[in-house]
């Protein structure tokens, strides 16, 4: 929606709230990016702090700013229900979905009568790891609040998330189910360090998990790690192979990717000029 098309109609309140909410190229919707990915990483950052031996201060004021930054982001998640064009298929998108289950621990500590220790154990601390899929929202397209970049290098994004992502949960998880009884998991940095040297099959041995449920978390994350990885890279293997011809599928023999200029497939001989047509 550029100036011209919404200048050209009424605009109702929650036509400006979706813009600016999809919005990476005026200067509010780069500060709303911006500010949205800076609360991302304060908000990750607190989880990785709290997990640290620190005095009741510092403990407490790691709570304020994760209970202040977890309303923001509910403010968040009801604007884009109240801006979307259709707020069912906005509800059950799979990002939102994601972005309500990041804040749900905080804010049950907040409204139900329990206390924010109980924001940290059990299963409630499992659900806070899940704040860090927030950043995918970030790789939904090739535009950014830093610009555009190609579709290659979004794939390269998305790779290089994809694994910090499965390192960050499985390492959230695996703090959870093994702090309070394994010696050797003091913080957040333990577990990451140990599921970094899991996945990586490196294996020094220096730590390894005590509890069924860390056991399995390790399980499931090399799994995680053998089937999601390798998928990320082919894609971006794929891209570059292709990086000179255009993405057109033959529908006669399914051949992909063609050369800019040709009007039949070099497999079938099917005619696809029609594809390229209605891409223009």
């Amino acid at each position: 929606m550029d100036g011209h098309a919404r200048g050209s109609r009424r605009e109702t309140p929650r036509d400006v709230v979706r813009f600016y909410l999809l919005d990476h190229r005026t200067v509010v919707g780069k500060t709303i990016d911006i500010a949205l990915l800076g609360l991302n990483l304060l908000f990750v950052g607190v989880f990785v702090a709290e997990t640290s031996p620190l005095s009741a201060s510092v403990q407490s004021t790691l709570w304020s700013v994760e209970a202040a930054v977890s309303i923001v982001f509910l403010a968040e998640y009801l604007l884009r229900l109240y801006g979307a064009r259709d707020r069912t298929a906005e509800l059950f998108n799979v990002y939102s979905f994601v972005d309500l289950l990041a804040i749900l621990p905080t804010l049950a500590v907040l409204v139900l009568p329990v206390s924010s220790v109980a924001a940290n154990i059990g299963f409630l601390r499992v659900i806070r790891v899940v704040r860090v899929l927030r950043f995918y929202r970030f790789t939904r397209d090739e535009e950014f609040f830093f610009g555009t970049v190609s579709v290659g290098t979004l794939r390269v994004m998305k790779l290089l998330l994809t694994v910090l992502t499965l390192f960050f949960v499985a390492a959230g998880m695996f703090y959870s189910f093994e702090h309070r009884v394994n010696p050797d998991i003091g913080s957040f940095g333990d577990a990451f360090y140990f599921v970094v040297v899991a996945l990586s099959t490196v294996g020094f041995g220096d730590i390894v998990p005590v509890t069924e449920a860390g056991r399995w978390v390790t399980v499931a994350a090399i799994l995680a790690g053998v089937i999601l990885i390798p998928w990320q890279a082919s894609k971006i293997v794929k891209e570059w192979g292709h990086r000179d011809k255009v993405n057109v599928t033959c529908q006669n023999c399914g051949l992909a990717y063609h050369d800019a200029d040709a009007s039949h497939c070099k497999s079938c001989g099917h005619v696809i000029y029609q594809e390229y047509d209605s891409r223009e």
